[in-house]
């Protein structure tokens, strides 16, 4: 019975085959060719419908729509130039460029086929600086020439500045999407990508880094930038669940003890480089320093000598009148004061601390600002994109706190400002820093650790 049913089983689709084998056929080729189209067309519509992308990123800091972050700025668009890792300067806007009249006349040639967000093409007339004492003139559509009334070899750098169209148009991967404003003040800004307006990123501005770490804990933000301590109520945001850290050195800024050179104690250049030996050789708020440049700029000097800690040393150069031999002897003072604003107080106490050791009493007194009298300073300045530090330690600048002067070094900014020659001004640079730590006006500390704390 069971033979006769399977030979039955066989004659009927034996049967049903001879019947409709051209329709079975027919239909299994189109569904194989459905299905092709189907695998084709939905990676086709991946390509340009893709998935939103949405993130929400909280920032410390008070800006206004002209003053935004570097960070969002430079989503919006460009400038005729660009910085490299190493701060060397590169083509953006335009391709080349050509420098004439010993470093007074800058002539830019453009890129040809570059937009605007809007679709408007970048040419010399939508490039919008506005200089003082520099004119401006445009050949042609893809030519601009600056002439300069001094010689200013930053000029360069100043030009990285990204370039708008009216209404905040920008050639950049990003469009602003929407503003809120305190006042005139940002409160939030969302932009959007270009190529796919459903990508959003919005940013929240909040006034402290408290308020920053309270909303990414209750879920208001997805990612906090620029956080300086990793940690909120003690506990380290690596342990939260879902929490990502990332973790790098802030290469823009300088954390940095002023030295009042005119002091009746610190005009010594002999203490002021005891001192400085007399610091710690790791501080666990950021990456240790001891040149005013960041070790990646191409204006490093490698070659400088590294004052390490050495309290043998320290107490030797204190001790040892100036210009005399180390034997003439001379009494040190007996109490210093470091003025620090609140967040670097720990820092400060562990300067103070290690000073104990070479004999002397410090007393950390906390400012809210940079104060107009001190001894000395514990404080922090934004370390230049270019390597002109002309206003931190020129004797005429205004900005000079520690009040310091060295015709050497007036002389090696003065010319850094004006040789265009990279190689030149390398060399002018090299003896900067070697000179200016010889006379130690500061002691250059860490460059701090910023944390990033991203919600996976």
């Amino acid at each position: 019975m069971a033979i006769i049913r399977k030979r039955l089983i066989f004659w009927l689709i034996k049967a049903y085959i001879k019947k409709s084998g051209k329709t079975l056929v027919i239909f299994f080729l189109l569904g194989l060719i459905i299905f092709a189209g189907i695998a084709y067309s939905s990676r086709y519509f991946a390509q340009i419908v893709p998935f939103a992308k949405k993130q929400t990123v909280g920032v410390v800091g008070a800006y206004t729509q002209d003053n935004l972050p570097p960070e969002i700025v430079n989503k919006l668009s460009s400038g005729l130039t660009e910085l490299g890792a190493d701060g060397t300067v590169q083509p953006k806007l335009a391709a080349s460029w050509e420098i004439q009249d010993n470093g007074k006349k800058y002539i830019f040639h453009l890129k040809k086929n570059q937009f605007f967000y809007n679709g408007k093409a970048i040419t010399s007339h939508s490039i919008n600086y506005d200089f003082a004492d520099v004119t401006t003139d445009k050949p042609d559509d893809y030519t601009l020439i600056y002439r300069l009334k001094d010689a200013y070899s930053p000029f360069l750098v100043t030009v990285t500045k990204p370039v708008f169209d009216y209404g905040y148009i920008g050639s950049g991967d990003y469009r602003v999407e929407k503003v809120e404003r305190n006042g005139s003040f940002v409160q939030s800004l969302t932009i959007a990508a270009v190529k796919n307006r459903q990508n959003t990123i919005t940013y929240e501005f909040y006034p402290t880094e408290d308020a920053l770490k309270l909303a990414y804990m209750l879920g208001e933000i997805s990612e906090a930038q620029g956080v300086t301590d990793g940690s909120f109520n003690k506990a380290s945001f690596a342990t939260f669940q879902n929490t990502k850290v990332a973790q790098h050195a802030d290469y823009s800024r300088l954390v940095t003890l002023f030295f009042n050179t005119i002091d009746a104690d610190l005009s010594d250049k002999k203490l002021r480089l005891g001192l400085s030996y007399g610091i710690p050789d790791t501080f666990k708020q950021g990456i240790r320093a001891y040149l005013p440049y960041s070790p990646k700029s191409s204006f490093y000097n490698s070659d400088v000598e590294i004052r390490k800690l050495d309290y043998n040393h320290a107490k030797l150069l204190m001790l040892s009148t100036e210009g005399a031999s180390t034997s003439a002897q001379k009494s040190l003072p007996s109490t210093l004061t470091i003025k620090t604003l609140q967040k670097y107080a720990t820092v400060a106490q562990t300067i103070a601390d290690s000073w104990k050791n070479l004999g002397i009493k410090t007393k950390v007194e906390i400012v809210d600002t940079v104060p107009n009298n001190f001894q000395i300073f514990l404080g922090e300045f934004n370390v230049p994109k270019d390597p002109d530090q002309y206003t931190l330690w020129h004797s005429n600048s205004k900005n000079n706190i520690t009040h310091y002067k060295n015709l050497r070094i007036d002389k090696l900014l003065e010319d850094g400002r004006k040789t265009v020659d990279s190689k030149e001004r390398k060399k002018l640079y090299d003896d900067f820093q070697k000179y200016l730590t010889d006379d130690a006006p500061a002691a250059f500390l860490y460059f701090p650790t910023s944390y990033t704390i991203v919600r996976k």
